[in-house]
């Protein structure tokens, strides 16, 4: 089994995309086993220390159809001591006062559950007016802009790839 499971949800497949780059970059299945949330069992969540979420923020400020399906699901699972880390595909030119907030509203309730959040990321280079993915001046993940920034998309997947390798420790 691998250390890591990477569990997202997605529409248009973008999400899921960046998943499987993420995935490769990790070192493939051996290390990261992808989820899609609409096919996923509690019992997945426990086989992992180490998580990923991954979520496109949708319309104004919510979460993907599947991740919000899912959502009161998550209290039935136990989070504590578990590393979380967050990446999440948004547009901050369409919808520059609820970029990434699906990542926000996942990374708060998976907290109050008793995850840990790693993979915070610098919002330089982004240009929007608001975020509940913002905690101490940083994103709760890795924001991603598929939609303005494409060409920045794989560049920030490595460095955020090798800094999670750090605070998850594989």
């Amino acid at each position: 089994m691998s250390q890591i499971g990477l569990f997202f949800g997605t529409t248009t497949g973008k999400t899921e995309s960046v998943a499987e780059i993420i995935q490769k970059e990790f070192g493939g299945e051996n290390v990261v086993t992808l989820y899609n949330i609409a096919d996923v069992k509690y019992s997945d969540f426990d086989n992992y220390q180490y998580l990923i979420v991954g979520c496109p923020t949708w319309n104004i400020g919510e979460l993907e159809i599947d991740w919000d399906g899912y959502f009161t699901e998550l209290d039935n699972i136990d989070f504590s001591d578990k590393k979380v880390a967050y990446f999440g595909t948004g547009d901050a030119i369409s919808y520059p006062d609820s970029f990434q907030d699906a990542l926000g509203i996942l990374e708060n309730k998976i907290t109050e559950l008793g995850g840990i959040t790693v993979g915070y990321w610098s919002t330089d280079g982004y240009d929007f007016n608001e975020s509940k993915a913002l905690k101490n001046g940083k994103f709760v993940g890795l924001a991603l802009d598929e939609d303005n920034q494409p060409e920045l998309t794989n560049d920030r997947i490595k460095a955020w790839v090798s800094q999670l390798k750090k605070e998850f420790g594989v």
